[in-house]
């Protein structure tokens, strides 16, 4: 296995090497879990607020979305007015100022309710997509997603290839399609957004396996000192990258590839 080659380049060797292995499995088992009660939580969040959003019975001045589905008056301060600004906005701010000082200041248990509290609001963000796209191609992207997430993310972890090279690469490529979004924002063009959006999913398909490469290393680097409160806050961290790359390829994916209402 690719991680006992960097256990015994650190010197170490025999039960100490099985156990960082054991270790390493209960390590990412950790990150994937955290992970996926992430997305269970955004999905939830957005499916919940969605519905909240549309009303079948409209009380006189709601905005009509399609026949027999109207804002409610929720919808309408999430949709339709200069608080969209701020929920779109809102989880880039949380991952730029929130993270960075909670794992510093904050104990496991608390970065892990932080990340929880992060997915809700990530999904009162993606919330349109319920009243965008229908619940079929929503349904087909993520089931796609999934399916090249998990690919991805075992080639990571399986790879003897050094990886670690194409992190300033990425990270630079992210920087760009966000400027490029946001610039698109007030140009409304379809040619940059398909751009963008093949750009997305092929960027962060590279994070996908470059992070969990990155979260295998990071572990096998530092599980030799033992220090379980940091191990701990760098599984959520960890989960916390993996769920971005997740949820921003399956963005990506469902503009290319979802239909529309």
């Amino acid at each position: 296995m690719a991680e006992y080659d960097t256990i015994r380049a650190a010197g170490v060797s025999g039960a100490r090497a099985a156990q960082i292995d054991e270790g390493l499995r209960a390590h990412m088992n950790k990150v994937y879990g955290t992970m996926s009660v992430g997305m269970l939580i955004t999905f939830a969040a957005a499916w919940a607020i969605s519905g909240l959003a549309v009303t079948s019975d409209p009380s006189g001045a709601s905005t009509m979305l399609r026949e027999g589905q109207f804002l409610t008056g929720l919808g309408e301060a999430l949709y339709n007015s200069p608080l969209k600004w701020v929920v779109m906005f809102a989880p880039l701010a949380f991952i730029f100022f929130g993270f960075g000082a909670a794992m510093n200041r904050m104990s496991a248990a608390g970065v892990q309710v932080l990340f929880y509290g992060f997915a809700a609001l990530m999904g009162l963000s993606i919330s349109s997509i319920f009243l965008v796209f229908t619940g079929y191609s929503i349904i087909q992207v993520f089931l796609v997603t999934a399916i090249a997430f998990a690919g991805l993310s075992i080639w990571g972890y399986t790879t003897k290839k050094d990886i670690s090279g194409w992190g300033s690469f990425l990270i630079m490529g992210v920087i760009g399609i966000v400027v490029a979004s946001i610039i698109n924002i007030f140009l409304g063009s379809p040619a940059i957004a398909f751009a963008v959006s093949i750009l997305g999913v092929l960027i962060f398909a590279g994070l996908t396996a470059y992070d969990t490469q990155n979260i295998k290393n990071t572990y096998l680097q530092h599980a030799v000192h033992g220090d379980q409160e940091w191990l701990a806050k760098a599984a959520i961290m960890g989960a916390l990258n993996l769920y971005l790359d997740f949820i921003n390829m399956f963005m990506f994916l469902l503009q290319l590839m979802g239909n529309r209402e």
